[in-house]
């Protein structure tokens, strides 16, 4: 049985948002913020198989974001624009944004991806990478599944 978290909240907004009713959309959300301290709108785009570490307590997501399938979204974590109102992060699939990472302004992470804890990623990560830093830099190439990696967190 999947316990409740702000993914799951999301995708009942998600749901009314492109329903149309909008309002009831934002109600929803505000429901996730009360319970999880999260703001996951129901306008992002989340990918199937999406999963939030600790329930999602702490996130962030813009409102425009595009999140791809199989992304682990840890917990205290960013990912919005920087000071230009345009563009924000695409997340490639088969991504695990660590706890308290930063993903801001006009970017794209790739596929298979590790962004460590703390990261500041204001530039392009190409696939297969690890990331770390302020400001983040790739530290690894990975040959296979980043789950390979990461046992037993997927």
């Amino acid at each position: 049985m999947n316990k409740v978290n702000v993914i799951n909240i999301y995708k009942v907004s998600h749901f009314f948002y492109y329903k149309k009713m909008k309002r009831v959309s934002k109600i929803i959300n505000k429901l996730g913020f009360l319970v999880f301290n999260s703001h996951v709108p129901g306008s992002a785009i989340i990918g199937e198989d999406t999963k939030a570490a600790y329930g999602g307590m702490g996130v962030v997501v813009h409102s425009n974001a595009k999140i791809g399938n199989r992304v682990i979204l840890g917990q205290g974590i960013t990912i919005g624009r920087q000071l230009d109102p345009l563009g924000v992060p695409v997340i490639g699939d088969d991504v695990y944004i660590s706890a308290g990472a930063r993903i801001l302004g006009d970017i794209k992470i790739g596929n298979n991806v590790i962004v460590g804890a703390n990261a500041v990623v204001i530039n392009d990560v190409p696939d297969n990478s690890v990331v770390a830093g302020v400001p983040a830099k790739v530290i690894r190439v990975v040959d296979g599944s980043i789950y390979d990696l990461l046992k037993n967190v997927y």
